[in-house]
Order: C-alpha cells, then structure tokens, then sequence
C-alpha cells in the first residue's frame, strides 16, 4: 500500500538578544511542487524526497519555510505559515493521511511564541484527525526542545554531527523512521530530559568533550538496545531566551519505556558530569596577536582567526570590525574578511575596478558592540555573489542547499587586506565562499571566519593554525553576560552550583 504523507518545514535558528525582528519576508518559502526542486541538493528536505522516492509514498507538498538565523521572529510570520499549511493539511487529513513529516530546527522563537515547534504540533494534532497520524521528521542537532513536543511525536532524528555534515542523512533517517512506524502495529513512545545545562556554540562540537562521548553513548544506548529506534542529542541554541533552552535528550522506543528512561538518565548523568568541559570561553583577540604575527612571520600559513561573538551561522549580523582592525593596526597583509554590508556594497557597485577612495564599512547593525570603520580602500572585484558549494556535505547545505547566493558583492582591499563585502549574510562554511570571488585561501596569511564550530569541516584541513578568539559582540561564549529572563534556572553554566 502507498502511503500518504504530508510534508512541512519551518527552519528558524532565534537569536532573542538581538533588537532586530525577523519578519515573513525574511523566509524563502517553497510551495507545492516547488519542494520537488530540492531533490539531490543535499538538503534535509532533499533527504526526505529521496526515502520517499525509495518507500513510494505519496508525497503531499505543503510550505517550506526557511531563513538564516536572526532575531525573534514576528507573531505574523509564524500565523502565515500555519494558515498556509492548515490551508493543506485540513482536507488532506479529511481524506486520510499516514503520516506528517515535519523539516523543523527546533530552536525558533516569536514575540509570543516561546516553542513554535512545539505550537506546531500541537496544532497539528488539534485538526480533525490530527490525532489519527503519527508525526515525524529531522530536527538541527542545536534545537531547544520542549517536552511537550517530544511527547506528542512519534519518529523524530536529530543531526548528530556539528559541523552538520550528517544533515540529510539525519533526514533520510527520520524518513526510514516515520515509514517503520506508518508500518508498525502499535506507535513507538518518545521519551524525553533535560539535565540542567547551557552551553555556548564554542563548547558543542561533536569532535570534542563533551559533546563527541554523549554522541557516542547514544549511538551505543541504540546498539543494545533495538526496541530504541532513536536516541537524540540536542546541544541545545544558547542564545534563545526560553523556558526550554538547555540541553537535552530524546528516546524513541517501540519497547518499554522504562529501559528508555535509564538509557536518557545515563546522558543527563554523563553530561553533567562532564558540564564544565562544554563551558568553552575563548581567549581575547588581543592576547592571541603575538601568536598570531609570529606565525605569519614563520611563514605558517593561513592562519584563521576563528570570531564566534560575530557567527553569522549563530544569529550575528556578520559586520563586526574588530579582527579587520587588528589585522590593519598590526600590519598583517596578505589577508581577507568577509562583512555584511550592503550599504558599503552599494555604494562601490557603481564605481570601475581599480577605483581608489574613501569607505565606510561594518559596525552598523548594533551600537553596543562595534561601529563603523573608515579607510582608504581600492576596488578589486563586484559580483552578484552566487556560487555552489565545493562540499555538498557543507553544514550550509543544511540550511540552503548547493546554490549559495550572498547577494551583490564587492572585494576591496586595505593594505594588503582584502575584505569581501556581502549584500545577504553568508556563514563562512565552505571554501567556495572566497575561491567564488578569486579569493584563494590557502595563499592567504589570515583569514577572519565568523563562525563558532561549523567552519571546521572547510577551514580545518587548510589551516596551519585555528585560533577562537573573543570579541565583543552579539553571540558572545560567555553565557552569563546575557540577560535571560526566561530559562528555567538554576541551570549550568549561568548557575554555577
């Protein structure tokens, strides 16, 4: 029999410290057969189409809605997507369904919303037949989740890699997952918990403590135990002020639920017990020059300085100045940046390459962190700042596909450092991102990334040295700076007993 299955996605990473709202026209939004574009793009919807194709479902094609991690998104933004799904989703469950595959992050915020995932589902399940269907999907490895919407889903699979290389893959599981329990006699039970803590983007990759020995201890809690179909670890997104924002864990057991219970407490007792190796604080960007000038000086090149306060990829806006600054202010040439700029972008766009003058660039979007820096610059480059990633395994391609557009761009350079001047900002997580603008890293001094962990998988094996460095801005590591309001204390590292 071919199974009908409904398909959605809303993909939201919320940075609720920022004083910019995201609103609907910040979302690239696919609609009905426009989700069949994604095939082979190595997307997690492009993931899913691929186990559909594979299991001959009937794939019913609703709304996908994505946009580059920013601020709290607007109430509207989120009723639009659910007037358009429901618009859907209504007759398609009156005629009968098998099954609802959702493409969610999992750490979204709105202005009243807290948990539109959560919301999501609810919502879902509140339609006629709604409770009729189990529900599914792929979720980022980073989302903060609720309870309420572990418990109320039945085949969810997080990414268990960050970088997220695993992206699509992570989706063809949930895919597998969700077509094992439309087949099943009786629905699996998902269980979930939370241990009590916060870690910052610097302290969750998935090649180091802590985060490598909770990946691996789920992995080994699925291998013993067959009757769990999935075992979920969620970093969790420390930059969402909510109730839910943490770490946490997720079982999906077709079995007893008590064996479930022991396999999630033995994660929350692991992590907590190595919590303090997660609360990843890096060192100053002005401790880390001396370093940094005599590595050049060695010829031990490129060097890349690793910003996560400005992570594009986190929620940042992408225009800080500082690592530009001290690369200026110490003489380091032979150099690149990227900032997101459009009003810079702009206003060089119309002058010939080789045009020589004065330009005002970054440190626009917050007064509290950064302001703009004038100099005397030369135009080398314009495009329209499209290129196709190099690594279709990008953790980029988990959030856009193959085909990256920065929007119109402009390379200029001041003395001997070249900055890449972005129109839509881009996360630095594919090499093609500077080779695209004639921009070839590996002959570079120093390269400024603005990411926290996800640049890894591009930057790593080019680099001879990596140095994370702290800088004032937006997406800061040291946790306890920020002013939560929402998240339930006490909790690790805000709480330090």
């Amino acid at each position: 029999m071919r199974r009908r299955v409904l398909i959605a996605g809303l993909f939201h990473e919320t940075h609720t410290f920022l004083t910019e709202r995201t609103p609907w026209s910040a979302f690239s939004v696919r609609r009905g057969s426009e989700f069949f574009v994604a095939r082979g793009d190595g997307s997690p919807l492009s993931g899913v189409l691929e186990i559909a194709d594979e299991r001959g479902w009937d794939v019913i094609p609703t709304i996908d809605a994505r946009a580059t991690p920013s601020g709290t998104v607007d109430d509207a933004a989120f009723e639009q997507f659910w007037s358009e799904l429901r618009a859907v989703a209504e007759p398609a469950l009156q005629h009968g369904l098998d099954g609802i595959y959702l493409v969610l992050h999992g750490a979204m915020a709105t202005e009243t919303i807290r948990d539109p995932e959560g919301e999501l589902v609810r919502r879902l399940r509140a339609l006629s037949g709604g409770n009729a269907v189990p529900i599914g999907g792929v979720l980022d490895l980073h989302g903060n989740i609720s309870r309420d919407f572990a418990e109320a889903t039945q085949a969810f699979v997080a990414y268990r890699k960050n970088p997220h290389t695993d992206a699509c893959e992570a989706a063809c599981d949930g895919a597998r997952l969700l077509d094992r329990t439309m087949n099943s006699d009786c629905w699996p039970v998902t269980l979930h918990a939370a241990p009590g803590i916060v870690w910052p983007p610097t302290g969750v990759s998935t090649q180091d403590e802590p985060m490598r020995v909770l990946e691996k201890l789920a992995r080994e809690i699925e291998q013993a135990h067959p009757d769990i179909a999935a075992v979920n670890v969620f970093a969790s997104y420390s930059f969402a002020d909510t109730p839910d924002t943490g770490v946490s864990f997720m079982a999906v057991t077709f079995g007893d639920s008590t064996e479930a219970r022991r396999a999630l407490q033995s994660l929350c007792d692991e992590a907590t017990r190595c919590r303090e190796q997660g609360n990843v604080v890096p060192p100053s960007l002005d401790s880390v020059l001396p370093m940094i000038r005599a590595e050049v000086a060695r010829g031990e090149i490129p060097v890349i300085v690793v910003e996560p306060s400005d992570n594009i990829g986190g929620g940042a806006p992408g225009d800080l100045t500082q690592v530009f600054r001290a690369l200026a202010a110490s003489g380091i040439g032979n150099s690149v940046v990227v900032i997101n700029d459009p009003i810079a972008v702009a206003e060089v766009n119309s002058r010939p390459v080789g045009w020589r003058g004065s330009l005002t660039f970054g440190g626009r979007s917050d007064p509290r962190f950064d302001s703009p820096v004038t100099c005397e610059v030369e135009l080398v480059s314009t495009s329209d700042g499209q290129f196709t990633l190099e690594d279709r395994h990008s953790h980029l391609a988990s959030m856009c596909g193959v085909q990256i557009d920065m929007g119109p761009c402009a390379v200029v350079q001041h003395a001997g450092i070249r900055v890449l001047l972005t129109s839509r900002k881009t996360p630095p997580f594919d090499l093609g991102q500077l080779r695209s603008q004639g921009i070839i890293p590996e002959t570079l001094s120093v390269i400024g990334v603005k990411a926290a962990v996800a640049h890894r998988q591009a930057y790593d094996p080019i680099a001879k040295h990596s140095h994370t460095v702290n800088t004032l801005g937006p997406c800061t590591s040291d946790l306890r700076s920020l002013p939560f309001e929402q998240i339930r204390r006490p909790i690790f590292s805000l709480d330090r007993s």
